[in-house]
């Protein structure tokens, strides 16, 4: 980012937080599918959780210049429809000019802090389902994480069903992110066997007193046929953490991509920080095998 755009959002930040909600009503629109009804979009919504690492590098977003560096790089890739994120990045991003005419997803709850003792507690303390259709954003986006032997599951659970109902209400399309969680000696992590990412799959796709807007964001995994045919919902495909075999990575997604109702990419890490290579390089793969 140059020095000049860097100023400009700091004094802007500074001296005019009014300019925010204005550039966020006059922002140009798109459909949220375009003619080749696939989508990629760049997730940036890790650090409101705290997650800061990439891969070995537990500081490796630190620096919120770089990161909008990084996710501007992404946006300006040809294929790459629009970027999920909290308000703070968001905002920057309006700011700076770089949704005209993409895909902006607000993420809802992220206050499960990464390692917290209340990490199943996900309750929305980022965007509200009033506050995306105020700001003029294009869908919603929500993590559900469901650990059976943790009481706040109940709680999230609630919450996630009622703000699909109020975005659906809003005729605007909401992405359930879902995970079932396992535990062991290292704690909490998601359970990316065929059979719990399904039963992820049931539970989320249930939520709400509608699923017409509904969309899912799911992991790749092994037996994505039988976790595709789960439900009849869009899915997108999520990235994760970058994986030191890129190729190997690049292959499981396209396979993932032939299934009917897979419509594409929300990849975040995956591609802003690859291990090998720049991001636009990155980017260009992924896009390449939708």
């Amino acid at each position: 980012m140059r020095e000049e755009l860097r100023r400009r959002l700091i004094e802007t930040r500074a001296h005019d937080p009014g300019a925010i909600a204005a550039a966020a009503a006059s922002r140009p629109r798109r459909p949220l599918l375009g003619e080749t009804g696939r989508l990629m979009i760049i997730a940036a919504d890790h650090t409101a959780r705290g997650i800061l690492g990439v891969g070995r590098e537990q500081m490796a977003m630190e620096n919120r210049f770089d990161l909008l560096d990084r996710v501007m790089v992404a946006l300006s890739r040809p294929g790459v429809d629009g970027v999920l994120g909290t308000a703070d990045i968001l905002e920057d991003l309006l700011l700076l000019g770089a949704l005209d005419n993409k895909i902006a997803v607000g993420s809802m709850n992220r206050g499960g802090l990464q390692g917290a003792v209340f990490e199943m507690d996900d309750r929305f303390t980022c965007y509200s389902p009033s506050a995306i259709v105020a700001r003029n954003l294009d869908a919603g986006k929500m993590l559900l994480r469901v650990d059976p032997d943790d009481p706040a599951t109940a709680s999230t659970l609630e919450a996630c069903g009622n703000a699909v109902s109020e975005l659906a209400d809003a005729h605007v399309p909401v992405m359930i992110e879902p995970f079932m969680m396992m535990r062991d000696t290292g704690g909490r992590h998601n359970d990316l066997s065929p059979a719990a990412v399904i039963r992820s799959v049931v539970i989320a796709a249930g939520l709400g007193t509608t699923s017409a807007y509904t969309w899912l964001k799911l992991p790749v995994v092994a037996e994505m046929e039988r976790v595709a045919e789960a439900s009849t919902l869009p899915v997108l495909l999520l990235g994760g953490d970058p994986a030191v075999d890129q190729e190997a990575m690049f292959g499981s997604w396209k396979r993932a991509l032939a299934l009917p109702t897979v419509r594409g990419f929300v990849v975040g890490r995956s591609l802003l920080y690859p291990p090998v290579g720049d991001v636009a390089t990155a980017v260009d793969t992924a896009v390449s095998l939708l």
